[in-house]
């Protein structure tokens, strides 16, 4: 455990000062921001929720894994770290830590920010309500920080960042509302926010009665979004520890 907390300290370290650890807050204000522009203020609170997880988030997050692994990438393709008495498998754990982390921050400050603007444009979710919105994304996101460091590793900057667009706004908004949403996982945080925030992933709101209202879904969705994050957490960590025997 010790290891650990050093590897997971040494990777905060690397990104400090770099775009990596700005993005942590750019991106939740650029998110407002476009609302109020583009929206006037109008359903401030459910715009800014859906460009977040629709829009912004896939990319957001797609970048913030580049960001981490690129800094080891470039030093002679891992080498420096691989050579470290450590186990190649903790340094990966580490990684995925370190982009959960930024993440985490970025989810409460989005919801921060997006509170204090509640008080200028008046909305139907409390704060609350928005808090758990925020950690429901973050949780149902969670799976793809793995995911996405193994794509960067594996196939690139440029392949991965079009997967996660492709993944989280083409195959996350179309089949969100289907009734085999829980075989998609990227369709997962559409579908729960829809009980949650009573908003469909187009931006429309969920008509009343609706069977999307029903939030029994929810707890389908986070367990699913978990047990992945597991799997592949632990199966990138093993790809990862291959390095060391090349």
């Amino acid at each position: 455990m010790h290891h650990f907390t050093a590897v997971v300290r040494a990777e905060h370290l690397k990104v400090k000062r770099t775009f990596t650890r700005k993005l942590v807050y750019i991106a939740p204000l650029v998110t407002l921001m476009l609302c109020v522009v583009l929206m006037g203020g109008h359903f401030f609170q459910s715009g800014s929720f859906n460009w977040w997880y629709a829009m912004m988030l896939p990319g957001t997050l797609a970048l913030l894994c580049i960001g981490v692994l690129q800094k080891d990438a470039r030093k002679l393709r891992y080498r420096s770290i691989l050579a470290l008495p450590l186990s190649p498998s903790l340094t990966w754990l580490g990684k995925i830590a370190e982009v959960s982390r930024l993440f985490l921050v970025s989810s409460l400050f989005f919801w921060l920010i997006l509170t204090a603007g509640s008080m200028v444009f008046p909305g139907t979710l409390s704060a609350i309500t928005s808090l758990i919105a925020c950690l429901v994304i973050f949780v149902t996101f969670l799976w793809q920080i793995p995911l996405w460091l193994y794509f960067v590793d594996r196939i690139g900057v440029f392949v991965t960042f079009i997967l996660s667009m492709v993944g989280n706004v083409g195959l996350g908004i179309m089949l969100a509302t289907s009734d085999k949403w829980w075989l998609v996982p990227f369709t997962i945080p559409g579908r729960l926010m829809c009980p949650i925030i009573q908003v469909l992933p187009n931006g429309l709101p969920v008509p009343e009665g609706d069977p999307l209202m029903d939030g029994s879904v929810i707890l389908p969705g986070l367990l699913i979004s978990v047990g992945l994050f597991v799997l592949l957490s632990f199966i990138t960590a093993k790809a990862f520890e291959a390095k060391e025997t090349r």
